[in-house]
């Protein structure tokens, strides 16, 4: 996992207010202090375990899926976001810093 400092990417490639992507390995960020933000930083971590388990492309296709439902479901952007169950699982455990050393396999599951 390498964390790269990028406003630009972030500006130009994903919708508007959003301080960090994870695409596996990096975790982009759109400004240097995130670095040192410790729950921002594992949030993103288990995006990366995600990632991992889904080869990537698959979590990209089942994140918009799973997006674009939601969005159906609640017809307001934030809140389809926020009840995506990859981001569920991510914000449910992002403040427990062990989470990923217990974490099992396809744990979103649970969040769906």
């Amino acid at each position: 996992m390498w964390i790269l400092i990028s406003p630009w990417f972030l500006k130009w490639f994903t919708p508007k207010n959003i301080s960090g992507i994870t695409i596996f390995p990096f975790i982009i960020l759109d400004k240097n202090s995130l670095r040192n933000d410790k729950t921002f930083i594992n949030h993103e971590l288990i995006h990366i375990y995600q990632q991992m388990e889904l080869f990537i492309l698959l979590f990209i296709i089942f994140y918009y899926l799973e997006y674009l439902y939601r969005l159906l479901q609640y017809k307001n952007a934030d809140k389809a976001y926020r009840n995506i169950s990859f981001e569920r699982e991510a914000y449910a455990n992002e403040s427990n810093y062990d989470y990923l050393k217990t974490r099992k396999w396809f744990s979103f599951i649970k969040y769906w």
